[in-house]
C-alpha cells in the first residue's frame, strides 16, 4: 500500500531568519577587476544594493505565507520525504499536470502560473482547459531535503515522481511540464514512463551537447552549433565546478548567505530575458529557501551525476509521446526543429514566443500557461 501524504506548511523559525540578517550585515564584499559590470560574474555595485535590501526590506513572511495558501504535502517516497503542492483544478474535467523547476530554481517560480492553469476562467480562460496541478520540490531541492538524506540522478527524480503521481496521488496517466531540470525530468518520464504520460510539454529542449554537426548544416542549425559552443565555452563554468567538486563549493554557498546569492542571481541575470521582470522579492524567497533549507549542496547532484554516468536519455533514444515546446528567445540553449525532432518524434506544438527566457514561469506566466493549455488542449 503506497503511504499517504500528510499536510505540510513552511514556518522557519525567527532565530534563523534573524541569524540571516546578521550574517548579511557581517558580509565581506569583493573588489571588482577594473572592467564593466558583470564582465566576469556578478556586479559589485548589484550586491552592495541586493544584500541591504534582502536584510532590511525584503519579508521573507509574506513569501512564505503566498507559498501556504497553497495546499502542501509531504510523503515517504523511494527513502526521503517528497514535498509536493497539490492544487485542484477548477474546471468540469481537469487534468492532473506535474509542474517540474530545475536548478536554481524551486516551487516559488510557480506563485504566480500556478492559479492560471488551475483557474483559467479567472484569467479569461475556458475552465475547460484547467488542470488539477502537481508541482513538487524535486528530490534533493528545497523542501524535499534533509541533511544527509540519499541523491537523486534525473532517472531517479523521473522514477520517484511518477511514483507520487500514481501510486500515491491514484492517477493513472498524467501530463508533465517542466525547464531545466523539469525539462529533463518530463523527457526522461516521456521516454521511461510513456504509458503514463498523456504527453509532455518543455522550454528547455534535452537534446545531447556532444553531438557533432550535420556534414552540411541549414542556416539555422549553423546558428544554433556558434550559439552552443559559445555557451559552452563562457557559460558553464557553473556546470564544470557543481558537476566535479560540488562538496567543495558547498561550504561557502552554505555559510554565506551573500556568496549564495551571488552564485544565484546571477543566473536570473544572464538567463533571463532584459525585456521581462523578474520580481526581485520572488527572486530573494527562492534564495532564501535554499539558505534556510540548507539545499544546496543536494540540488549540484544532478550535475555531477551527469558528468559521471552519461545523459538521460540514451544516445539514440527518441522519447515518442506527444510533445510540445516553448522556444523563448533568451533560453539558454535553443536547438533547432531540425535536431530535436531527431529525439523527440512526436512534436505537435512548437512555439516561437515574443518574450521570455530560462526562468519562464516567473518572466512570462501568462504566455506560458496559454501555450500549455493550447497544448494539451486535443490530448484531453
Amino acid at each position: 500500500m503506497a503511504p499517504a501524504p500528510r499536510p505540510f506548511q513552511l514556518s522557519v523559525p525567527d532565530a534563523q531568519i534573524a541569524d540571516l540578517k546578521e550574517r548579511l550585515a557581517r558580509t565581506r564584499f569583493p573588489d571588482q577587476a577594473p572592467d564593466g559590470p558583470w564582465a566576469y560574474g556578478t556586479d559589485l555595485d548589484y550586491m552592495k544594493e541586493l544584500v541591504p535590501y534582502w536584510r532590511g526590506k525584503f519579508n521573507w513572511r509574506l513569501q512564505e505565507a503566498a507559498l501556504n495558501a497553497f495546499p502542501q504535502f509531504k510523503v515517504p517516497l523511494h527513502g526521503i520525504d517528497v514535498h509536493f503542492l497539490h492544487v485542484p483544478g477548477k474546471g468540469p474535467a481537469p487534468k492532473p499536470l506535474l509542474l517540474m523547476h530545475g536548478w536554481p530554481g524551486s516551487v516559488f517560480e510557480f506563485l504566480d502560473i500556478i492559479p492560471r492553469l488551475t483557474d483559467p476562467a479567472s484569467f479569461g480562460g475556458d475552465p475547460a482547459d484547467a488542470f488539477t496541478v502537481v508541482a513538487p520540490s524535486l528530490p534533493g531541492f528545497g523542501l524535499s531535503f534533509s541533511p544527509n538524506q540519499k541523491r537523486f540522478n534525473i532517472e531517479q527524480m523521473a522514477d520517484c515522481l511518477a511514483a507520487l503521481m500514481t501510486d500515491v496521488l491514484g492517477y493513472d496517466r498524467f501530463c508533465a511540464q517542466g525547464g531545466d531540470y523539469g525539462a529533463f525530468v518530463s523527457s526522461r518520464l516521456g521516454y521511461a514512463h510513456a504509458q503514463r504520460m498523456i504527453g509532455i510539454h518543455v522550454n528547455l529542449l534535452t537534446i545531447q551537447r556532444d553531438r557533432p554537426p550535420p556534414a552540411t548544416p541549414t542556416e539555422e542549425e549553423a546558428r544554433y552549433f556558434q550559439e552552443l559552443s559559445a555557451w559552452l565555452k563562457e557559460e558553464t563554468g557553473y556546470q564544470w565546478i557543481q558537476g566535479t567538486r560540488p562538496q567543495t563549493l558547498a561550504y561557502g554557498l552554505t555559510d554565506s548567505p551573500a556568496g549564495l546569492a551571488a552564485w544565484i542571481a546571477e543566473k536570473f541575470r544572464v538567463w533571463t530575458d532584459p525585456r521581462s521582470i523578474v520580481n526581485r522579492d520572488h527572486m530573494l524567497a527562492n534564495i532564501s529557501l535554499y539558505w534556510f533549507i540548507g539545499a544546496i549542496n543536494s540540488s549540484f547532484w544532478p550535475y555531477y551525476a551527469r558528468m559521471h554516468a552519461g545523459w538521460p536519455i540514451p544516445a539514440e533514444a527518441t522519447i515518442d509521446v506527444p510533445m510540445g515546446y516553448c522556444a523563448f528567445p533568451h533560453e539558454i540553449i535553443r536547438p533547432p526543429r531540425s535536431i530535436a525532432q531527431k529525439t523527440y518524434t512526436n512534436i505537435q506544438r512548437w512555439t516561437s514566443m515574443a518574450q521570455g527566457g530560462h526562468f519562464a514561469a516567473m518572466e512570462q506566466p501568462d504566455a506560458l500557461a496559454e501555450e500549455v493549455r493550447v497544448f494539451f488542449r486535443p490530448l484531453r
